[in-house]
């Protein structure tokens, strides 16, 4: 009997352990009610594709595009482009902030200058909501660090020993004229100002760091509060119970096949209800972009399991480092509304089909061969006065619209008043010069409609034969 007691114990015990590896290799999907998550990230080069995306999952592993794939916020500052974004969310939830990495690669600046004479600021825009931002604003950390060459991979943290958010970044202090990029951190209470930056980490001789995140650990999992990632020739994991405290370097991910020389970025999420953490890395060697690897313990280096690449699903743009967040339902409700996947249109006009409406320097007009295309590019969002109108928002300048003004068009930033909802809303009739084409008449002034005269966008009341054809447009792809 103690024999045959051993065995179905060995046996069951076999069949538990299976049971624990399927449930860790294979993330949860969280309920319908539950909310799911948003990642803010780049795309790639270029000044297009470093610039603010938006992503979101219900299960924390198949994630789909926003905005229809389209940028959500372009930086106009500094070098024009943005990388490497986070978000800060406030303790109580009342303010929010993507701070990111000030470069545009391929657009005015190559690898050497960026990383020898880089900029020095980060970009900041700031929220009350998650869905209408501020103007990006630049906010200099790295110019008082002695022979500091630049900021790059910016992360926040709030640490209640001091009550403010330690912001902390990488930058570039040559060591013997080699490259040394070293972690610096700053208190800050509001991304406006900084303390003077001090460094966090440093690693021995000529070994660097760039890529660095924190994640705040529950009681009761592991022996630290804060478990931190860092790309530094590996996938370094370190713990500790407080964020300027000592840090212990706990392993890296070498032992599960993710060497420094394969993967880079780490990027955190915690699966909602559950003690189950993704750590995404992206596969920058192979460019096969980011992955996820599950553990249960996030301060345990070989309880990471990579994932079959049939178990996770990235969406249609490729994913470069950035930030996870956990929604509420109020939050997650606001964004899928902000940004549904409207398709992305050009507007052909029916008298001259080989122009389309463009803006050029914030002008709106009807030209042939656009380049950069995009400039005539425009989602047809729900108008901004409410359902059953339409209005038209641009695809490279996110958050402005087609708006009249003295019945001149301009492509205008939303400032969010009634005023000009109400300018920048159009109802879209059957077309004045053909039915099978649109035609969009104005919310505030229903005898005008939009327009070209001259190849110019305006707002007229429309009498002629010529005036119906001006009027007369289509959305095309």
């Amino acid at each position: 009997m103690s024999a045959l007691r051993a065995r179905l114990s060995a046996i069951l015990l076999a069949a538990c352990l299976i049971f624990a590896s399927q449930a860790l290799t294979a993330p949860e999907e969280a309920t319908a009610a539950d909310p799911g998550y948003l990642m803010v990230h780049f795309t790639g080069d270029g000044s297009t594709n470093q610039q603010m995306y938006l992503s979101h999952s219900t299960d924390g592993v198949h994630w789909d595009d926003l905005n229809g794939g389209g940028m959500v916020l372009r930086s106009p500052v500094g070098t024009k482009g943005v990388r490497d974004p986070a978000f800060v969310r406030s303790p109580d939830g009342s303010k929010y902030w993507i701070i990111a990495t000030d470069l545009c690669i391929g657009c005015g600046q190559t690898w050497s200058q960026s990383i020898n004479d880089g900029s020095r600021n980060l970009v900041v825009w700031e929220s009350t909501d998650l869905v209408t931002w501020s103007e990006p604003r630049l906010l200099n950390v790295a110019g008082a660090i002695p022979d500091g060459r630049n900021a790059w991979a910016p992360e926040a943290i709030w640490d209640p020993a001091s009550n403010d958010y330690v912001l902390y970044w990488a930058t570039n202090v040559p060591l013997n004229g080699a490259t040394k990029h070293r972690i610096f951190y700053s208190h800050t209470s509001d991304f406006r100002t900084v303390s003077p930056p001090q460094i966090y980490i440093d690693r021995p001789g000529t070994q660097e760091i760039i890529d660095t995140q924190i994640i705040e650990i529950p009681a009761g999992v592991g022996n630290y509060r804060y478990v931190r990632a860092s790309g530094d020739g590996q996938i370094t994991l370190e713990g500790s119970n407080s964020i300027l405290g000592t840090w212990t370097n706990l392993g890296n991910l070498s032992g599960v096949g993710l060497t420094g020389a394969m993967v880079e970025g780490p990027m955190w999420m915690k699966f909602n209800g559950t003690n189950k953490w993704a750590l995404y890395l992206d596969q920058y060697a192979s460019g096969g972009g980011y992955m996820p690897v599950i553990t249960t313990n996030p301060s345990d280096p070989a309880s990471y399991q990579k994932q079959a690449s049939t178990s996770y699903n990235m969406g249609g743009t490729k994913k470069r480092h950035g930030w996870i967040m956990n929604l509420t339902a109020a939050e997650e409700n606001r964004v899928l509304a902000r940004y549904p996947n409207t398709p992305i249109n050009r507007i052909q006009s029916y008298n001259f089909q080989d122009r389309y409406v463009r803006q050029t320097n914030f002008d709106v007009r009807i030209d042939p061969n656009v380049s950069p295309v995009d400039d005539s590019r425009f989602q047809m969002r729900t108008g901004l006065t409410g359902t059953g109108t339409v209005s038209f928002e641009s695809i490279n300048n996110p958050g402005y619209f087609l708006r009249h003004s003295n019945y001149d068009f301009q492509l205008v930033r939303n400032d969010g008043t009634a005023q000009f909802a109400a300018d920048a809303t159009f109802n879209k009739v059957a077309g004045l010069a053909d039915p099978t084409w649109s035609s969009f008449q104005s919310y505030n002034f229903p005898d005008r409609y939009i327009r070209h005269y001259a190849y110019e966008l305006r707002l007229d009341p429309i009498t002629t034969t010529t005036a119906r054809g001006d009027a007369t447009f289509r959305l095309t792809s």
